[in-house]
């Protein structure tokens, strides 16, 4: 198969790309690296934030979508698979859908009905926008809000939702929301397939001091939550200096975050979720414990029954100082806790395993007629 990935979130593309390549397939990763992040990519689409950014940005794309045709699939990222406003992205979406096969969409973070299910709908115990029955009302949940409900920003991603051919969730709680999202009209076209994670070499060091790595996004610790469990893990810190050692990523590329992270014995991420997204998986295949989403309602669709590698906190600093106390003050845990993480990401987030259950979805399609 000829397959173009259009956009890039925390090396999802990228990685699903080599996995597709060693099936023998003709991959090509179209993207901006995620801005700041620098993921690799086979086309750039990067884009400046300035006059001459725009303008060189402009031209790339229109260079750029020549070489974006005849694909058997295509698939996007988001809704907004470029770094740029949501309007222009319905013109290059049509462009795709007339010049390739089957179009596939990546429900695999921020979107309309992310935003919509979980503030109206609220499914879950917990979200992005909700805690409990309440709405978040901080500034980035809000932020969000604004960017995605009643904007065109909505209007794209139910537009490219209705067309698309299928929609891939990565993790449960987007396969959750395209469940109910429309009233339940996405759920048929809407398939669950775990992250793709490379392999790695387990990182088994055992200093004097318990390492714990908080990875910092510019600009979107609070809606992560992070800047709550940095709060808990300084607090941890203080109370226990001889016994920890703090290491803080903020805002480095993907490489010096990865160089950064290597040898730690616990990662914080995502406080919000009810499951551990690429950050935390990557740490996990390294043999590095997570403290932070691990519901059981992840471990069930993942038909998981025997292995509970994450330390799963409640979202809100106490809930975390105490895991991460529990951790310090019986670090004889750690090593069935680093085995279990391991094993986890083999057994559910393999690449090879994970491109295979791509290849399968991308053959049915090619084998059914293309949505109108």
């Amino acid at each position: 198969m000829k397959i173009l990935l259009v956009g890039e979130y925390s090396n999802v593309h990228w990685t699903l790309a080599q996995g597709l390549r060693a099936l023998g397939h003709d991959v090509t990763v179209a993207s901006g690296g995620d801005s700041w992040k620098g993921y690799p990519r086979d086309i750039d689409l990067g884009h400046r934030m300035d006059l001459r950014g725009h303008l060189s940005f402009a031209w790339r794309v229109l260079c750029a979508l020549p070489k974006m045709r005849g694909f058997d699939i295509v698939q996007l990222i988001n809704p907004v698979f470029l770094e740029m406003r949501p309007g222009p992205h319905r013109l290059i979406f049509d462009y795709l859908r007339r010049n390739n096969g089957h179009v596939v969409l990546g429900a695999f973070g921020m979107d309309h009905y992310w935003a919509q299910v979980n503030r109206d709908i609220r499914p879950m115990r917990y979200s992005d926008f909700n805690i409990g029955d309440e709405v978040r009302s901080d500034s980035v949940a809000q932020a969000d809000i604004d960017t995605w409900i009643g904007t065109e920003a909505e209007c794209l991603c139910r537009y490219v939702a209705e067309k698309a051919d299928a929609i891939v969730a990565g993790l449960y709680e987007y396969w959750l929301t395209y469940q109910l999202a429309e009233g339940g009209a996405l759920k048929a076209k809407t398939k669950f397939i775990p992250f793709p994670i490379p392999e790695s070499e387990p990182h088994y060091t055992k200093g004097e001091r318990i390492r714990i790595f908080v990875g910092i996004s510019k600009g979107r610790s609070q809606y992560k939550g992070t800047d709550i469990m940095l709060r808990a893990a300084r607090r941890l810190e203080r109370a226990y200096p001889d016994r920890i050692e703090l290491i803080v990523a903020e805002g480095v590329p993907f490489a010096r975050y990865q160089s950064m992270m290597d040898g730690s014995d616990i990662i914080l991420d995502q406080l919000y979720s009810y499951t551990p997204a690429m950050n935390a998986l990557l740490a996990m295949g390294k043999g590095i414990v997570c403290v932070g989403g691990g519901e059981e309602e992840h471990y069930d669709l993942l038909g998981e029954s025997t292995l509970r590698p994450i330390i799963n906190v409640e979202p809100n600093e106490e809930s975390v100082y105490r895991q991460l106390e529990q951790l310090v003050l019986h670090p004889e845990r750690l090593p069935e806790l680093k085995r279990q993480s391991v094993e986890y990401v083999r057994r559910h987030h393999d690449v090879d395993k994970v491109a295979k259950e791509y290849e399968t979805l991308y053959s049915s399609l090619i084998a059914s007629p293309k949505c109108d």
